[in-house]
């Protein structure tokens, strides 16, 4: 191609595609690459094309390539090694592993083809003088691929026992795969165990951590440690999803979801890489990809969703009961294949017991968001009850009966089950009455007839209290359907005729609480709709709790009367401006319904506390109400209802500072606002919150797929535009540390315009420094300046002196590495040393000036530095001499400034005083180079010796010292 002129300009072509995302396009370059080689006429150029070819097959989907280039290879090797030089002759003995590998995925390589090349690699290592550590450990993946154990154990040791030598694989792939015969061997605790270093970061490489998290999902899972699955999860797929090469790890996580209740993700997984179904470039990760695709289709299957439309190979539409067949199809005739070259039933075997596994978890959330497949909780089959099986009515109206007496949360269902009873046979008119009683509760605001009917058959049934009761009822849900007037109105006559049967003894005290409740509720509902009538309510709730005051007893219908009168006080305080006895009285009345073993009526009075407390700054209450909401709704709150207790405790909880427990809560928050089907409102501010406390966590991976998954949510009209500029500022934080630069300049830059809008500019800067620095660490030193130069325009303004200076001094590296050279380097730092010179002139405030002050001596420092080390490598001396004396000139400006500083710059003292000393050592200045490194030495007399930058810098003084000695 053009361009490919000489030697130099291929390596630089092969380089740069190297930074090119894995694929075809990838590898077709490369192909091309070696054409041009070819056309120099170098030996060692289209050894070094060749080796870049191979290089890219190997991480891509089509391994299958690699055994051409290779073979050319080691041709030219055995016809001419000395065309080698040392970097291509370790490369051509490193790839006969990947070789190794590449013919094991390979079914149609017979494994006698296998052997023989095993036989080959050891005797060619043998005569480069390597270890066999490399020899035995293909040898054990071929063992451990047919079922050899014993042979595949023997080779584990052998792997084991021989040196590591510069052909040995990194220490991150070695630990995958002893850690593989660990979990083959059903040793999952022993696996995670050896797998901790790369788990941990200590050992990495181009596929590492990538594989080992994949890897470690299942055994996680059966050993109960959910919170690391998930995790790794998270941080494992972030790893594996741009690199097409990694479809046998991509497809752990595809199985990690179908095990975990996670089957939408797992969907989502499945459509972002659809050539996964039909790349064939390695048989063998295909086939594990379809196993699990199988194993995700049965699940969805098992839930009902077998007639649900999923994503699969392209050409037609798939529901998941026909890819499954299609998956499981075509990884068992893959597994056929490798059985047949094999011998063995062992590859077929275990792809078998992939495909039957049964899931590890009902749900485990995640935090990012998928629609929920299945309802909460285990799925049990729905079996057919015989009519001659099914209670009679006589046991459902009494367990009926039951609920309702004791107010248990399910009573509503048993009265349907026993009004669908009552369809097949004749009951009593009282009977009638109660199933129509209890219909119109659950009606609603159209159950106002229903408790005029269920009045009539009462009355007709005798029970004139009832009667009375129903009517009441029917008042109150007038009241709560806007009808106030008529509410008011209707209750009146109920009110009278109740105290009047209940003083002649004609009616229960049950009854006749129940007419003043529904009274007391309308009058409490007259105080919040029109601020009017206070006083009528509170006299109506003293009359209740007159009534039911220490009757209750046993009878927890009476109990509650008297708590939820207490809570009716509570909030009549709370309208009278009296947050502390209300919130005394809610928790008196939360107190009473636990006592009655009724906790779940509790948490509407919790959540009333911990609002009070938070408004009155005890935040320590504010806690202890939430967690016990969370505690006494247990499973009866609805998810809507549990996801706003979550991440209420999740902000309480993180502004204490306890960043793990409150994600814990943003996480459950997450999970049950996605239950509610509010995973695009709450759910979003969840996972905002989510992400932000994995942030300050430093779990940078798991929060930036967080965070992703909230910004596909947020919106600025419905949860502010401050939300989507700190998430996508927290993101950019995130992907920053991830080494993410590009991306992370990108989501500053989004933040950036937003709040450019703002009234308040100190974000929009701040935002716009932030992607300048994440532009320079993308390599992209012009669009990293203009940002710089737009964040100065605004600190500026602000009249923030500390960042302008700091911005300019950014500029000033980064003309470095542009058009503007070291010319405008200098310019731009000078421009910063005259900043701050401005600026403390004119500062009036001590604190303020000692600070301009630091800010002068390290853009002095800085200046030194940068002056130094602009001087080009074939400069003339005259050049470098003027060059160093402008930098000494510079750090003694600094040493001076920091002096006046006193013990508080000491350190920044000393490393000003010791760059000077560097460079009076370039200028062959040894006497002046050795009297700064004793001022540093005297400098630090007496200090803390356990003080890293005390050590550091009397280390590097001595160092000064030694060629000056004597």
């Amino acid at each position: 191609m053009a361009g490919i002129t000489d030697f130099d300009s291929l390596r630089r072509a092969m380089a740069e595609n190297s930074e090119e995302p894995e694929g075809p396009a990838r590898n077709a370059r490369a192909e091309q690459l070696l054409a041009e080689a070819e056309k120099l006429n170098i030996p060692l150029a289209v050894i070094e094309a060749l080796g870049h070819q191979l290089k890219v097959y190997n991480y891509s989907s089509e391994k299958d390539k690699m055994f051409v280039p290779f073979a050319r290879l080691l041709r030219m090797w055995d016809e001419r090694p000395g065309d080698f030089d040392e970097y291509e002759t370790h490369s051509l003995h490193w790839v006969f592993k990947w070789m190794s590998a590449g013919m094991l995925d390979q079914p149609h390589v017979p494994l006698a083809s296998i052997e023989k090349w095993l036989g080959e690699m050891e005797h060619r290592y043998r005569l480069a003088g390597h270890s066999e550590r490399a020899v035995r450990s293909a040898e054990f993946s071929v063992a451990g691929h047919i079922g050899d154990l014993p042979r595949a154990e023997r080779a584990y040791a052998a792997w084991l026992a021989a040196d590591r030598d510069r052909m040995a694989d990194c220490h991150a792939c070695e630990l995958h795969g002893q850690g593989g015969w660990q979990l083959r061997n059903d040793r999952d605790e022993e696996a995670l165990e050896l797998w901790r270093p790369v788990l941990e970061g200590e050992y990495s490489c181009a596929h590492e951590p990538h594989t080992v998290l994949a890897s470690s999902l299942l055994p996680l899972l059966r050993l109960g440690r959910f919170d690391e699955a998930r995790a790794h999860h998270l941080r494992g797929f972030r790893l594996v999803r741009p690199m097409e090469s990694m479809r046998a790890a991509y497809a752990d996580h595809v199985e990690f979801c179908a095990l975990t209740g996670n089957e939408a993700r797992g969907l989502e997984l499945l459509a972002e890489r659809p050539a996964y179904f039909t790349d064939t470039g390695q048989p063998r990760s295909r086939m594990d990809f379809l196993a699990v695709v199988a194993l995700l289709m049965d699940r969805l299957s098992e839930l009902g969703l077998g007639e649900q439309r999923v994503p699969g190979p392209a050409g037609r539409a798939w529901t998941a009961g026909e890819l499954a067949a299609h998956a499981r199809g075509e990884a068992l005739e893959l597994a056929a294949r490798f059985d047949a070259r094999n011998g063995t039933s062992y590859v077929g075997d275990r792809l078998r017991e992939r495909m039957a596994q049964r899931p590890l978890a009902d749900r485990l959330p995640l935090g990012v968001r998928a629609v929920r497949t299945a309802p909460a909780g285990p799925v049990a089959p729905v079996v057919a009850v015989p009519p001659a099986e099914r209670p009679e009515l006589p046991a459902l109206l009494a367990e009926a009966r039951r609920l309702s007496d004791t107010l248990q949360p399910h009573a509503l269902e048993a009265w349907a089950a026993v009004a669908r009873a009552a369809e097949e046979t004749e009951v009593d008119t009282y009977v009638r009455a109660e199933i129509t009683d209890h219909t119109a509760m659950g009606r609603g605001p159209e159950g106002v007839a229903l408790f005029e009917r269920a009045a009539e058959l009462y009355a007709e049934a005798g029970d004139e209290g009832e009667a009375i009761a129903a009517r009441a009822r029917a008042a109150y849900v007038r009241a709560l359907s806007g009808e106030l007037d008529e509410a008011l109105a209707g209750i009146d006559e109920p009110y009278d005729r109740i105290l009047a049967l209940y003083a002649e003894d004609a009616t229960g005290v049950r009854q006749t609480a129940s007419v003043l409740m529904s009274r007391a509720r309308i009058l409490m509902r007259r105080v919040h709709e029109r601020s009017t009538g206070a006083a009528a309510a509170e006299r109506a709730v003293r009359e209740l709790l007159a009534l039911v005051g220490g009757r209750g007893g046993a009878d927890v219908r009476l109990v509650s009367r008297a708590a939820e009168g207490r809570a009716m006080l509570a909030e009549l305080a709370e309208h009278a401006g009296d947050g502390e006895r209300a919130g005394e009285l809610f928790r008196q009345a939360s107190a009473q319904f636990v006592g009655a073993e009724l906790p779940w009526f509790a948490v509407e009075y919790e959540v009333r506390v911990a609002a009070l407390a938070h408004e009155q700054g005890d935040l320590a209450e504010a806690e202890r109400a939430l967690r016990s909401a969370l505690e006494h709704g247990g499973p009866y709150v609805e998810p809507v209802g549990r996801a706003q207790l979550h991440l209420q405790l999740a902000e309480v909880v993180g502004g204490r500072g306890a960043a793990e427990e409150a994600a814990d809560h943003a996480l459950q928050a997450a999970h049950w606002a996605d239950e509610a089907g509010e995973g695009g409102t709450l759910g979003a501010w969840a996972r905002h919150q989510l992400g932000g406390f994995l942030l300050r966590q430093g779990r940078f991976a798991e929060a930036a797929e967080v965070l992703e998954s909230a910004l596909a949510d947020l919106r600025a009209e419905t949860h502010g535009d401050g939300v989507v500029v700190q998430t996508q500022w927290w993101l950019g934080d995130c992907l920053s540390e991830l080494g993410e630069h590009r991306a992370a300049a990108e989501r500053r830059l989004r933040a950036a315009e937003i709040a450019r809008h703002w009234p308040e500019q100190h974000d929009h800067a701040t935002l716009a420094h932030l992607a300048a620095e994440s532009l320079g660490n993308a390599g992209l030193p012009a669009e990293a300046d203009q940002a710089y130069r737009r964040a100065g325009e605004l600190w500026r303004a602000m009249g923030n002196v500390h960042f302008l200076v700091r911005s300019l001094r950014a500029r000033a590296w980064l003309a470095l590495r542009t058009e503007a050279g070291p010319a405008g380097a200098r310019r731009l730092m000078a421009d910063a040393v005259r900043e701050c010179e401005t600026a403390l002139e004119t500062a009036g405030d001590p604190a303020a000036a000692e600070r301009l002050a630091d800010e002068l001596g390290h853009t002095h420092r800085q200046f030194g530095d940068l002056l130094a080390r602009s001087v080009p490598e074939d400069a003339e001396d005259a050049a470098i001499q003027e060059a160093f004396e402008a930098a000494l000139a510079q750090m003694a400006a600094a040493i001076s400034v920091f002096a006046g500083l006193g013990a508080d710059a000491l350190h920044s003292r000393t490393g000003a005083e010791l760059a000077a000393g560097w460079l009076e050592a370039d200028l062959s200045r040894p006497a002046d180079a050795a009297a700064r490194a004793r001022a540093v030495l005297a400098a630090y007399e007496g200090a803390d010796p356990a003080d890293e930058t005390v050590r550091a810098r009397q280390a590097e003084a001595r160092q000064l010292l030694e060629p000056t000695a004597g």
